[in-house]
């Protein structure tokens, strides 16, 4: 309660969406991830792909689980800035390190990609608002 009272306390921008919102986007995008990456860390056991194109992936689930802690735990709109780049770099690369080998990866991860290129800067402004 005293984060969500937190962070509705920030300047946000107008075109910030409303919090509900944030629930069922995850929901999808979680399944969505769950199915796509699963396959690449798969395909790396089975030593079908080289253990460096599952990089970005893990890469990516580290800064993307970090997130939360980040802005709601430590209230840090700074680090999660940092951190939600972070996502969106690991993503792009991981989504282009896939695209020769299982290009249906990268095509179900579009959704993904939009999302966190909003969010991105959606906490890029947020971040810059409430300096």
């Amino acid at each position: 309660m005293n984060n969500y009272n937190w962070y509705s306390q920030l300047t946000k921008p107008t075109w910030s969406p409303p919090s509900w919102i944030f629930g069922p986007v995850w929901t999808f995008l979680y399944a969505v991830i769950a199915v796509s990456f699963g396959k690449v860390f798969w395909l790396v056991f089975k030593k079908e792909l080289p253990w460096i194109i599952a990089l970005p992936f893990v890469l990516n689930l580290i800064f993307n689980f970090a997130f939360t802690p980040l802005q709601f735990g430590l209230k840090n709109n700074l680090l999660a800035a940092i951190d939600i780049l972070l996502v969106l770099g690991t993503l792009i690369w991981a989504l282009i390190a896939i695209y020769p080998h299982a290009r249906w990866i990268t095509y179900v991860n579009i959704p993904y990609l939009l999302w966190v290129t909003f969010a991105t800067v959606l906490q890029l402004t947020i971040t810059y608002l409430n300096r």
